[in-house]
């Protein structure tokens, strides 16, 4: 039993880890560079949470950064909970707004890539990801037993459900809080967070798509991050885009009077970062 929770909870952070650092910071937003075998090791981990062709997922989640929270979003809750949980996943061709040809031009350009895209055909890129995850548990079977496998199994499944949970869950407002301004209904919720190995801290991440860092608060842990940087220290990484806090308060300051002086009212009350400090100083001053 102990060797099935071990094997299930490695399995879950690092597929986990293959969708954060591999399809998402690294494919989607190019928010740092490494070697190709690198790349490829991330990818094919998140490839083993059935998350389908690596271009198909990118060009989603750019154009959902593109049109984020509105009618051409793939999958706004703004246009139905149900359909942004799964329903957009029925879609068995591409949108004209969701053309992998100008969406993901560079990724294209792999060879790898463009052979798991199954030239456009969505289903088929889907059966093909399956169809690699259920045989990579069959090794597993074969290597080291049906325990090990099924362990392995349940965690690509786990992981599978994650992405789609934070696409709702992370796009409500009453579930999370706003550190920075912005149009989007994007906020940060602590426990999808930890689950997710630093992508529920969803208002950065929307405020600052292309950095590899997410987490930008002490108490906002993010695990992918700490990878990245532990990489980049032993030069698997050669190139990272990183954000701070201080760049995108500036910039959410200045988004902020930019709208009041077009008369627009806040949409979201931020969160306060100084405010836990100032109102223990407050109680100490009495």
């Amino acid at each position: 039993m102990l060797e099935f929770i071990a094997v299930f909870a490695v399995s879950y952070v690092l597929h986990a880890c293959g969708i954060t650092i591999g399809y998402h910071r690294l494919l989607s937003h190019r928010a740092f560079t490494c070697p190709k075998p690198v790349e490829y090791f991330w990818v094919f981990l998140g490839l083993l949470a059935f998350e389908g062709s690596p271009i198909w997922w990118a060009t989603i989640h750019r154009a959902h950064h593109r049109y984020t929270d509105t009618d051409k979003d793939p999958h706004s809750p703004r246009n139905g909970m149900m359909y942004a949980l799964t329903g957009w996943l029925a879609e068995k061709e591409y949108l004209p707004h969701l053309d992998p040809h100008k969406q993901c031009k560079d990724l294209l350009k792999d060879p790898i890539y463009r052979f798991m895209e199954c030239g456009g055909n969505i289903p088929a890129g889907h059966a093909l990801s399956f169809v690699i995850g259920f045989g990579f548990r069959a090794v597993l079977w074969a290597l080291f037993g049906w325990q090990v496998a099924l362990a392995s199994l349940l965690a690509g499944f786990a992981v599978m459900g994650i992405p789609l949970m934070l696409n709702v869950v992370c796009h409500l407002p009453s579930w999370g809080y706003k550190t920075y301004a912005g149009d989007d209904d994007s906020v940060n919720v602590w426990w999808v967070g930890l689950l997710a190995m630093g992508e529920g801290w969803h208002n950065n991440h929307h405020a600052a798509p292309g950095s590899a860092r997410t987490g930008m608060l002490p108490w906002e842990f993010d695990l992918s991050w700490l990878i990245i940087q532990a990489m980049h220290k032993v030069r698997l990484v050669t190139r990272m885009n990183v954000a701070t806090h201080y760049q995108l308060f500036r910039a959410s300051m200045k988004r902020q009077v930019a709208q009041a002086r077009a008369g627009k009212a806040p949409t979201h009350r931020l969160y306060e970062v100084g405010s836990r400090k100032r109102k223990r100083a407050r109680v100490k001053a009495s």
